[in-house]
């Protein structure tokens, strides 16, 4: 299993891969190179409009420019995220809240909580859990994901 990386260090990776120097990013986000700078020293970390176009520039959400500090997972299914599993929204930013199975950027996928348990033990039974195992699996966390939760 892959080690954290700590924000100063996933700055620099997404950087250098793109190909670009400091000062070409500094120019990108109209800040200075000896912000940029900072940043990758860990002397500061990147506001919360610049992470969002380093988000768009680099085409990973800020979960991940932060250095995953949070474990996201669906609040509608449950299924652990990461940048190929986030929903996006319609102008292409990414939404930590939801799998782009559940929600497609401008609706819900499933329109009920038995809709989508329907599914989840169709697709989810058989290996190591009958149909019956995981329809009690999945009724009792998905009430429990903000999406289905009744406050």
């Amino acid at each position: 299993m892959e080690a954290k990386m700590e924000s100063k260090d996933v700055l620099w990776k997404l950087r250098t891969e793109k190909g670009l120097s400091q000062e070409a990013l500094a120019d990108r986000l109209h800040v200075t190179r000896q912000a940029v700078s900072r940043w990758e020293n860990g002397g500061t970390v990147p506001g919360p409009e610049t992470l969002k176009e380093l988000s768009r520039l680099f085409d990973v959400s800020i979960n991940t420019l932060l250095g995953s500090p949070r474990t996201l997972i669906c609040q509608c299914c449950g299924m652990p995220l990461d940048d190929s599993s986030v929903s996006r929204e319609k102008d292409g930013t990414f939404n930590e809240e939801y799998c782009k199975w559940c929600y497609d950027g401008e609706k819900f996928v499933y329109s009920s909580i038995t809709e989508l348990t329907d599914f989840l033990v169709e697709h989810m039974a058989g290996g190591n859990w009958t149909k019956d195992q995981a329809r009690a699996y999945y009724e009792a966390q998905l009430p429990k994901l903000n999406h289905w939760r009744k406050d």
